[in-house]
């Protein structure tokens, strides 16, 4: 009698069979390890939870004021079908609005570094993928990354007015920052359930701190990493604030005048140009001249005229102190004079509410034109202003005639006005 020997042939449950998704990819091979990528890269203690948190709290605040006062920039600049018109009071509201954006900006390069800083062993862990639905989760972080880089950087480039790239900025940045402030809410609704434990965390530990001292205020940080890590902690903490709070302080001169002597790194003065008032686009950029005799300001409605410098002069002249805002930040107080934007509408027939088109001198300018809508033209304040600070306007800041209106962006403050339509 033969006896044959059968191996024993382990057959997979339907249980243990790992979805495709979930299925663990082959890791790279370790030749690759190099730079961030290696075993040790990020010894310090630093690179936690719970800092990455309280520091992406203070970002995503900075980066939701920025979004939210960027669309209202925006939609001055391009208001959508669903907006009528735009209001013309207050009088500084672009301004702050403006400021605030530019400031909340800059405010993020510290803090966004810092962000980084704390997750860097996250973005350079190993194996880079680990399954397919890590990739996925790692191509909306890059896009997370991303998004808030160009942002940022692309901001800060343009306040200094250097633009490297053949794209319309504007524009690009407006649809990135839907990116990037959608990127945020998902990265967030992804993290909620850590973000929640870090807090109860935190909570907790201040609660013991506060039961074992009770005279002593507990300096509210996690324990996780020792007793030894708390001042460099809070030290990283307080760094972080001072360079937000140092980078706000040099710049922010340039729109909140008390502090003007302090904006060292402010790209513009708001006291420093021709009458002392700062100019983005020069008459020689412009390729404008001084006019002649033969200038005529055209307005164009049911009761169509034309007036000479002169005849502009002899109408009655009205004076406003209001602010010019620039979209880089920069803003400040002038006094103007001039004539009333409203009345030459009325002389020409418009209708009660009726928006108006300015054309400037100017051939070339992506803002050559620009359309006054009807809260703005019927304001007592918007002007077509001939002096500006007691003098007639230099030619860098529009001479002979500019608009000025009030709440309104300076790129829409059409300098050599040579023609206004009633629509």
């Amino acid at each position: 009698m033969v006896r044959v020997r059968t191996k024993a042939v382990r057959v997979p449950t339907v249980t243990g069979v790992r979805s495709p998704l979930t299925r663990p990819l082959p890791p790279p091979t370790a030749a690759l390890r190099r730079g961030p990528f290696r075993e040790g890269a990020f010894r310090s203690p630093l690179h936690d939870r719970e800092l990455t948190v309280r520091i992406g709290r203070w970002l995503g605040i900075a980066f939701a004021t920025c979004f939210v006062t960027g669309l209202i920039s925006h939609y001055l600049q391009n208001p959508p079908f669903w907006l009528s018109s735009v209001p013309s009071r207050p009088i500084w509201g672009y301004r702050v609005s403006q400021g605030i954006h530019v400031a909340t900006g800059i405010a993020c390069v510290p803090l966004l570094l810092a962000k980084l800083w704390t997750v860097a062993p996250k973005l350079w862990s190993w194996p880079p993928v680990r399954s397919v639905v890590h990739a996925l989760e790692r191509l909306s972080v890059l896009a997370l990354v991303a998004a808030a880089n160009f942002e940022v950087v692309s901001g800060l480039v343009n306040i200094v007015q250097w633009y490297p790239w053949s794209f319309f900025f504007p524009r690009v940045h407006y649809y990135v920052a839907w990116v990037a402030i959608g990127s945020i809410a998902l990265h967030l609704a992804v993290k909620a359930p850590m973000i929640a434990e870090v807090l109860r965390t935190r909570q907790s530990h201040v609660d013991e701190q506060r039961s074992r001292t009770p005279n002593a205020q507990s300096d509210g940080l996690s324990t996780s990493d020792g007793q030894a890590d708390r001042l460099n902690r809070r030290g990283l903490l307080i760094a972080v604030g001072a360079a937000v709070a140092t980078v706000t302080v040099v710049t922010v001169g340039q729109t909140l005048r008390p502090l003007a002597p302090l904006a060292v790194l402010a790209p513009r003065k708001p006291d420093v140009g021709p009458q002392e008032l700062p100019v983005n686009r020069t008459a020689v950029g412009a390729d404008i001249r001084p006019v002649g005799p033969d200038y005529r300001l055209v307005v164009d409605g049911a009761r169509p005229f034309s007036l000479s410098l002169a005849e502009l002069r002899a109408l009655p002249q009205h004076e406003a102190e209001l602010p010019i805002t620039c979209v880089e930040g920069w803003s400040a107080n002038a006094r103007w004079r001039g004539v009333r934007l409203r009345d030459l509408l009325d002389r020409a027939g418009a209708a009660d509410g009726a928006s108006a088109r300015l054309t400037s001198l100017e051939k070339n300018g992506l803002y050559r034109q620009s359309v006054v809508d009807g809260p703005h033209a019927a304001d007592e304040l918007t002007l077509l202003a001939l002096e500006l600070n007691g003098e007639p306007l230099d030619l860098d800041h529009g001479s002979p005639v500019r608009l000025i209106a009030p709440n309104r962006p300076g790129v829409l403050q059409t300098k050599w006005v040579s023609r206004v339509d009633v629509l």
